[in-house]
């Protein structure tokens, strides 16, 4: 809901408090004195584009300030939030936009600077204007099929509910179908070239660590006379020749015993004594390992021939992948498990076909009751419209909701919806909008309004404020009053603004605002005192005014006081 608007120095308003409350506000005043101007500063706040045209002459800039109530919770206050926008806890938002005379405009929500499509963003759930130039909601094939769906009631939410998560559904498995066809060319080849590799790894059969073990045999078959050499000098150096030398391992042992000789007496002496001895042991084992060793060092040109070939196999078999055998059998783990994955493909390429058929069974079942509960809405819808519109002065118009049947099923549905006007009997019908006079085309509206606000069965939801101008126009005597019934009629379940010059329809208002200009010094402005709430002997002199332009007769203030007795017990 909108509480107030505060506007300064746009068009002829230097200053103005606009105040809003729920049910239906009549906003009346001369021609010219600025009701419209009113509407101008709402539509800044809505996210309207920004003419410096409108700045009032000698100002530096226009404002436009509105405080809107929102539901805390609701998706307008979340967005409001993503924006930067300080929400209050009892859903207090304040809207401000700027519009500088040298043209540049700012908006601001709730404390923060926003883009200004954002205020247009969120004022599309906040609030609806019919106006001349603005018949923004209902006329685009979107909002006329949400209205009828919303219209339909919760059964038919539910199916379309349905409807939309199989389509979703059908999507995502039409697009992993699609990804597997383009790419089983591509796939093939892969699976090709991972059954080469493992076939030359299962050749090969290489082991964890083979590499490395044959390289040492290799450098120790390849250098067999140079290792016997160098262990048997070693073997001499510590037992000893034939020729009675002695080696490492007898001089040791010399001097161990002169130590132990003398060791009772010198403790240090004896301990070292002792790690001779560990010496010794140590020189004796080496020595007799070396001969050992010498033994088996043999030369094999046969098994060094076996060992580099090997080797070169499991070269080139490494340099494919990764370098090391043990690269090599990593590779293949992954190999494996990706050769099985790609060999499922088919399987999982006939799963996804099947589904595919079982979804677009379920959604032409479902689209079948999607197009019924349409087909029944449509009529209901058509026949409401139509039936508000004969109390609208446009009796011989009517309203039909078509639905257009689409070569094949979409996201919504097998079908687009869009709204037609028969203007009169014989007419052509005509998308919204088109062959009708802005007034009528706000009566037409305001008759859709009030049907889906109203009509029996409806589940539609609305806006909270609806903002009509001008929807009296070319209307008069009955048809005037029937304008007022239903702007109160849908008053009752949102807000409703309405700027009008007809007595008929402000008498039925809960909240009534004149505009007037200020005729002090000759000034050509509306100030903070000229938009004034009547009550009382005020509203019945400004319906006067309004019934026969003066508002001191006695006859004009009679009939405007029995306009609003009956606008009492009309409601």
């Amino acid at each position: 809901m909108i509480e107030e608007i505060r506007i300064e120095n746009l068009g002829v308003i230097g200053s103005a408090t606009v105040p809003l409350g729920p049910g239906l506000t009549a906003i009346t005043g001369e021609t010219g004195a600025g009701k419209t101007m009113v509407l101008s500063g709402l539509g800044l706040l809505l996210g309207a584009r920004a003419d410096a045209a409108v700045v009032r002459t000698g100002a530096r800039q226009a404002t436009a300030e509105g405080s809107f109530v929102v539901d805390p919770t609701s998706a307008v206050a979340e967005r409001a939030r993503e924006a930067g926008a300080d929400v209050e806890d009892d859903g207090a938002l304040v809207a401000l936009r700027t519009v500088a005379a040298a043209g540049r405009s700012r908006a601001f929500l709730g404390g923060r600077s926003v883009p200004q499509g954002v205020l247009a963003e969120i004022a599309e759930d906040l609030v609806t204007v019919h106006g001349q130039q603005d018949q923004a909601r209902l006329r685009s094939p979107r909002r006329q099929r949400e209205a009828l769906d919303a219209f339909a009631g919760p059964e038919h939410a539910a199916v379309l509910a349905d409807y939309r998560a199989a389509w979703a559904e059908r999507q995502r498995a039409a697009d992993e179908l699609d990804a597997m066809v383009s790419t089983t060319a591509e796939r093939a080849r892969e699976a090709d070239l991972l059954r080469l590799g493992l076939a030359e790894v299962e050749r090969v059969a290489p082991v964890a660590g083979e590499d490395l073990e044959l390289a040492a045999e290799s450098a120790r078959l390849g250098h067999v006379e140079e290792l016997r050499t160098a262990a048997a000098s070693a073997h001499l150096a510590l037992s000893g020749d034939d020729d009675g030398a002695p080696g490492a391992s007898a001089a040791v042992e010399t001097a161990r015993r002169s130590l132990e000789a003398v060791a009772p007496h010198d403790a240090v002496l004896a301990g070292l004594a002792e790690r001779l001895a560990e010496a010794r042991y140590l020189l004796d084992d080496v020595a007799a390992e070396l001969v050992g060793h010498v033994d088996g060092l043999q030369a094999d040109p046969a098994r060094l021939e076996e060992v580099h070939r090997r080797r070169a196999e499991l070269t080139t078999l490494a340099r494919t992948h990764g370098g090391t055998v043990d690269d090599v059998l990593a590779w293949a783990q992954e190999a494996g498990l990706r050769l099985l994955e790609l060999d499922g493909t088919q399987d999982r390429t006939s799963a996804l076909r099947d589904r595919l058929a079982e979804l677009d069974g379920r959604l032409a079942a479902l689209a079948t009751s999607l197009t019924a509960a349409r087909t029944d809405a449509a009529r209901r819808l058509g026949e409401a419209v139509t039936a508000e519109l004969a109390g609208l002065a446009m009796a011989s118009a009517t309203l039909e909701v078509a639905l257009r049947t689409l070569p094949e099923p979409g996201p919504w549905g097998a079908e687009d919806v869009e709204m037609l006007l028969v203007a009169h009997a014989g007419a052509p019908a005509r998308p919204l909008g088109q062959g009708a006079s802005g007034g009528e085309l706000s009566r037409v509206m305001l008759a859709i309004e009030v049907a889906l606000a109203t009509a029996p069965g409806s589940g539609a939801a609305r806006p909270p404020t609806f903002v009509f101008d001008e929807v009296d126009a070319g209307v008069g005597g009955k048809a005037a009053v029937e304008v007022g019934r239903r702007l109160a009629e849908l008053a009752r379940q949102a807000q409703v603004v309405v700027v009008t010059h007809l007595a008929q329809v402000a008498a039925f208002a809960d909240r009534h605002l004149v505009v007037t200009k200020s005729a002090a010094d000759g000034a050509d402005v509306v100030t903070a005192s000229d938009v004034r709430h009547v009550e009382d002997e005020e509203r019945v002199a400004e319906l006067a005014r309004m019934l026969s332009g003066q508002e001191d007769s006695d006859a004009a203030r009679q009939h405007a006081a029995e306009l609003l007795d009956r606008s009492v017990v009309g409601r």
